[in-house]
């Protein structure tokens, strides 16, 4: 049962996240696309502090314990960002960038280098934008399947919040490979492969976590680490840029809806 439910929430979060992508991309959705910044650093830290790492401290494992590894989450995903693995480094935001003016306010200076940078991404293929999406796919799996395996309305909480952080990156995503192909189909279809990854991730997760138990609450330390490092480290620094005040209130607004969806869904499973 928990096999089934890990994989439809893996699938919902790794390709449903690139088909809410493409409707805020090619227009359907446009007019939300400044707000899903905010909306998904509020679900990520809403996810992390009042749902993984509560879970977590509930185990027989001692709070320095948990808080080490917390720290080395930090550290890890932190490297792996350098690295360029967990997320898909200055090109994939140099796409989005471009595909949504109004997400980032830079300069004129700024600008001419993120056109550079978008064009040699375009020039690339798109193969690595995919190859970077199907490793960070796998390990929000991974990420997935441990928040299942400790209760189910932790999988789908985790499911929702992977899904709607995701979404900013699936943009870059399909505007870079726009760029190699005027075919929206392809593109889609190309980027919702590397987010079906998402489930063989999960798949290994369910393997890994059930042979190892007792340390469940470590990998939930490490889910945690992850939505948090994402929210502080990608999000929330885009969303510092000088703005009105008007922007200012709705930025704050969609992270108390995100904040308020992640409370909403655990109630909603608390009540039955």
């Amino acid at each position: 049962m928990k096999l089934i439910a890990i994989l439809m929430g893996t699938l919902a979060a790794g390709i449903g996240s690139v088909w809410l992508a493409a409707l805020l991309s090619f227009g359907v959705l446009a007019r939300f696309t400044t707000h899903m910044l905010s909306l998904a650093a509020g679900a990520l830290l809403a996810t992390a502090f009042m749902h993984l790492l509560p879970e977590a401290f509930e185990s027989q494992a001692s709070a320095h314990q948990l808080f080490t590894t917390l720290l080395l989450g930090l550290v890890v995903f932190f490297l792996l960002d350098k690295a360029e693995l967990w997320h898909h480094g200055h090109e994939h935001h140099a796409a989005a960038n471009l595909a949504s003016p109004g997400l980032h306010a830079h300069d004129h200076d700024s600008d001419r280098g993120h056109e550079h940078n978008h064009s040699h991404a375009g020039k690339s293929g798109g193969w690595a934008v995919l190859a970077g999406d199907s490793v960070h796919a796998f390990g929000d799996g991974i990420l997935i399947a441990a928040a299942f395996m400790a209760d189910m309305r932790l999988g789908v909480i985790a499911a929702l919040a992977v899904m709607v952080h995701e979404v900013p990156h699936h943009m870059g995503d399909l505007m870079v490979l726009r760029q190699t192909s005027s075919n929206r189909r392809i593109a889609l279809t190309k980027v919702s492969l590397a987010g079906a990854v998402t489930s063989l991730g999960g798949v290994m997760g369910y393997a890994l976590v059930d042979r190892l138990h007792d340390y469940l609450p470590f990998f939930l330390v490490m889910a945690s680490s992850s939505f948090i490092y994402v929210a502080l480290a990608d999000l929330i620094p885009q969303l510092q840029k000088r703005v009105t005040a008007r922007e200012t209130v709705a930025q704050i607004a969609w992270l108390a809806i995100g904040i308020g969806l992640v409370t909403l869904i655990r109630w909603l499973f608390d009540s039955h």
